[in-house]
């Protein structure tokens, strides 16, 4: 039974992809966000939950104690948050990292421009990519509320297929790259619905 570490656990794909840690698979789980009651009751024996700040390395490191992965579904300081996770990893002895970033950050999206506003997603992927870690980017295409998993991916250099992808798909997708940590090491993949 493997142990995965999510931070950010009240995002919208770490949400699908805890109802499907707990309803398919034998996975432990620790919780890690700001405000553990935004997640309302976690009815299961293999989830403890922790309030805590990424930033808080004493606090984050001991949340990575018998951690097998570490899934990263964060928004705002994108760049300083992966320079302190790849740090506190490195120092918890933990290698496997899924990191949720955006599509577009290699500019891959064919008919449109890369823009200013993917910088933290672009920063944090190099700091990332930069480390040991046995990491695993994932770009995700716009976000839809579909209840579907139809995905298909695209590595870092191919030109970018879809727009959009459900939530559901891509925490479909981290819960088979936590359950098989050979999968897509050390790769940017890019996350979109067949069209």
């Amino acid at each position: 039974m493997s142990h995965v570490l999510v931070l950010g656990a009240n995002g919208q794909i770490a949400r699908e992809a805890i109802d499907l840690f707990l309803n398919e698979t034998d996975v432990r789980l620790t919780l890690y966000l700001r405000k553990s009651s935004r997640l309302g009751n976690i009815d299961s024996n293999r989830a403890r939950v922790i309030d805590g700040d990424v930033m808080d390395q004493v606090k984050l490191k001991d949340a990575m104690n018998g951690v097998d992965v570490v899934y990263v579904n964060l928004a705002g300081d994108l760049e300083q948050y992966a320079r302190t996770i790849v740090e506190t990893m490195k120092s918890a002895g933990v290698k496997r990292l899924i990191f949720i970033s955006s599509m577009g950050i290699y500019d891959e999206v064919p008919g449109q421009k890369y823009s200013s506003i993917l910088d933290p997603y672009r920063k944090a992927a190099s700091i990332v990519e930069a480390s040991d870690l046995d990491y695993t980017i994932l770009r995700p295409a716009w976000f839809t509320r579909s209840n579907e998993i139809d995905y298909e991916i695209t590595q870092k250099g191919e030109p970018f297929r879809g727009s959009e992808v459900s939530c559901k798909s891509v925490a479909a997708l981290v819960v088979k790259l936590s359950e098989s940590p050979e999968l897509e090491i050390r790769r940017s993949i890019g996350v979109s619905k067949p069209h």
